[in-house]
């Protein structure tokens, strides 16, 4: 597999954007798979441990929307990146100081605190970074995913690392990785540079007028009911599939294997794009959802399902993700390019995330995995719907 450049960005940027990547996503391959793990190791109950991450997704709906306005409206963007890595590293450090008295509620909301003003800088800088990434390829958007694969890449590292290592050590292992992965990217950050027309002050543009766009409404909210369907994987998968015996390094093994199809759909996504059309794609996405969910839900027990299923992730994000990033960018132009990723980000992944984990924290509770995932697909072929009426480029 060659993973060098082949579009006009030099390696002196090429690989500080890829390192940011690695070590962004590389986090989340701890966060994800493995926080709910810790908490329940803890004594968390489920509803705790999907209110947790719901407060990371809450914060993800604030501080993009916080940021971009701000940086949309001074001097760069990529001081706004390093000052998010570096706040987020030094707050998350603040679990190592939890008061020696706490427990039970206690400890949880102290988690909570934690959570917030930690989510509020972390989550406030990749949708910084990927303005400043689009506006460096200028023309050459369509190789986003040449970039992009290496927090793929990263992805795929941390989750087989640690599944390793949490089958031979404690699990309270899973805070320790999550620091050292957020002071690494807040080292790529100084490496990287505003793109010349990032660095200018903008003079306020009102983004109501794009926001009233009935195409730019239905992709919001197609990227919001995307994320509300991954909440039960999010949260939930890891501790699903012990509940069916499966073992932390098979388990880390299927979060790898989603992320290695992510990766070579990022390596073809042009080619991809040119051969079916981006909105095609899309469209693809959201069907192909509905069918892993579906496949989760029913067939938990056969380990071949799975690995289909974890296949899946392919569509479910590498398409849907390379195409919504390409879709914000041809709907939100000039000033408001920061604020439209911040957007994407913010009810996407953010508010869509936050009421899937929360959603689903409920749900599991009371009806089991399998129920939580059907309802997962019920919402996936929702959007589909939402796509299929109203966007179009």
């Amino acid at each position: 597999m060659n993973l060098r450049p082949r579009f006009p960005l030099r390696p002196a940027l090429y690989w500080p954007f890829s390192s940011f990547y690695l070590f962004y996503f590389g986090s989340i391959g701890i966060l994800f798979p493995y926080w709910g793990l810790y908490m329940q190791s803890l004594g968390f109950p489920p509803r705790q441990i999907g209110g947790l991450i719901a407060v990371l997704f809450v914060t993800k709906v604030i501080a993009p929307n916080v940021w971009s306005w701000w940086a949309d409206r001074h001097s760069g963007w990529i001081g706004m990146v390093r000052s998010g890595s570096i706040l987020s590293a030094v707050i998350f450090a603040g679990l190592y100081f939890s008061p020696g008295y706490f427990s039970g509620q206690g400890l949880f909301w102290w988690f909570v605190l934690i959570f917030a003003l930690f989510g509020f800088f972390w989550n406030s800088i990749l949708p910084q970074l990927e303005a400043i990434t689009l506006n460096h390829l200028g023309e050459n958007t369509h190789r986003y995913g040449q970039i992009r694969l290496w927090g793929s890449v990263g992805f795929i590292l941390a989750v087989l690392l640690f599944g390793q290592l949490l089958d031979r050590y404690d699990v309270g292992l899973v805070p320790h990785g999550m620091l050292v992965f957020l002071i690494a990217i807040g080292l790529s950050t100084l490496l990287i540079s505003d793109h010349p027309d990032d660095a200018v002050v903008r003079q306020p543009q009102p983004i109501g007028p794009v926001l009233k766009q009935p195409r730019v409404l239905a992709l919001l909210t197609a990227c919001f009911l995307m994320q509300l369907g991954h909440g039960p994987f999010y949260t939930f998968y890891t501790i699903y599939l012990r509940e069916y015996s499966y073992d932390n390094a098979l388990i880390s093994q299927l979060w790898a294997l989603g992320v290695v199809a992510e990766v070579m759909i990022f390596i073809i996504m042009p080619s991809l794009s040119k051969w079916f059309g981006l909105r095609n794609l899309f469209l693809s996405s959201f069907a192909l959802a509905g069918v892993r969910w579906l496949l989760v839900a029913w067939l938990p027990t056969y380990l071949w399902v799975q690995v289909f299923a974890q296949l899946l992730h392919a569509a479910t994000f590498g398409i849907f993700h390379a195409a919504a990033i390409l879709f914000v960018h041809r709907f939100f132009v000039g000033s408001h390019q920061a604020r439209g990723q911040g957007l994407y980000g913010s009810i996407g992944f953010g508010a869509g995330g936050a009421a899937g984990a929360f959603a689903s924290g409920l749900l599991w509770s009371s009806t089991g995995g399998g129920v939580t995932y059907v309802a997962a697909a019920v919402v996936s072929i929702l959007a589909f719907w939402v796509v299929w009426r109203w966007v179009r480029p």
